[in-house]
């Protein structure tokens, strides 16, 4: 089957969660999760849970845990925390949650964050992505610029098409 086919036959819409990481944004100065809110609603995306929590391993995972319980989030987007510093740790809470893993969407941002964006800076970021308990998990840097790249080329295309597979009997 063509790729138009599966997105043609895919859900157009689904149930989103947003976690934003980091030791020092707020609510009213998290542009990225903000960005996150409004591009989901546009497109038509339904938001279930938005929280932002600091760089640590054990919170991000209980945040993960706790919303894949509900079985509402279909998608669940995190920013911040993908890079190289110390605090640095959400690479390591979801990699080893994830139960199937989509290098493809780490290989691709890092190609495209070195081409249209920031050079050989992008071998600094640790963008994953990958599936649990049902449920689509895409891991991006915290800022503004790479959260759209990600959502405008990679996720927003796709969601509808990642959906109707994880769907898919058998």
């Amino acid at each position: 089957m063509s790729i138009e086919k599966h997105r043609s036959q895919a859900p157009r819409f689904t149930d989103c969660s947003i976690l934003t990481i980091s030791d020092s944004r707020t609510k009213e100065d998290d542009k990225s999760g903000a960005w996150l809110q409004q591009a989901l609603l546009s497109a038509g995306h339904q938001i279930i849970h938005y929280r932002l929590i600091p760089d640590d391993i054990a919170q991000i995972r209980f945040e993960i845990d706790r919303i894949a319980s509900d079985r509402k989030t279909r998608v669940l987007l995190l920013n911040g925390g993908t890079g190289i510093a110390r605090r640095d740790c959400t690479y390591e809470a979801v990699n080893g949650m994830l139960e199937k893993q989509m290098p493809g969407f780490g290989e691709l941002f890092r190609y495209l964050s070195f081409t249209e964006e920031i050079g050989s800076a992008a071998i600094l970021s640790r963008a994953t992505a990958g599936i649990y308990q049902q449920m689509a998990i895409f891991s991006m840097p915290g800022s503004t610029k790479a959260v759209q790249l990600a959502m405008t080329r990679l996720i927003l295309p796709e969601i509808g098409h990642l959906i109707g597979e994880l769907d898919k009997e058998g």
